[in-house]
């Protein structure tokens, strides 16, 4: 398994980068560079515990399709979603937040698993674990501009 790790602080209460980064919306628009989309399941509004949605993206040049489901859920601190099917033999994201002065430390714990033996475990060093970190960190720094601006308006309706 291969471990991402990555921190950000985003000056905005901890409920607002909580529901946003539960948001099928808000993911969608964060990940415009893959062109990804949810497909089926929850297509639409905010995931919650147990849902499930399907995502079709272009990764690398292969459009290919992931389903994942919301394992874990602890409102506004922690989620965990896990890889039901799709590319990789497996993964879990979690998702952590805490309230950092008036803004919130968002941390996000990506463990991976690519198919394919020793074959997957050398792509994993030459590039999917970077391509991977990079993906994650601009996701992180979309999310960060909805929720320091007014535009977290457009997914959440509760004013958080």
């Amino acid at each position: 398994m291969s471990l991402i790790e990555i921190e950000i602080v985003i000056c905005a209460p901890i409920e607002r980068v909580f529901d946003l980064s539960r948001s099928v919306d808000a993911h969608q628009d964060s990940t415009r560079q893959t062109g990804e989309r949810a497909v089926a399941g929850v297509t639409s509004g905010l995931l919650d515990l147990g849902d499930q949605v399907t995502w079709q993206a272009t990764h690398l040049g292969v459009r290919q399709r992931l389903t994942t489901r919301i394992v874990e859920l602890r409102r506004p601190h922690y989620f965990c979603d896990s890889m039901v099917s799709g590319a990789f033999r497996g993964f879990d994201h979690e998702h952590h937040f805490s309230v950092l002065g008036s803004g919130t430390l968002v941390r996000d714990r990506f463990n991976f698993e690519s198919p394919g033996g020793p074959l997957g475990k050398l792509a994993d060093a030459l590039f999917l674990k970077r391509y991977m970190r990079g993906f994650l960190e601009a996701r992180s720094v979309v999310i960060k501009e909805i929720a320091e601006s007014d535009g977290w308006r457009m997914y959440l309706r509760d004013g958080h």
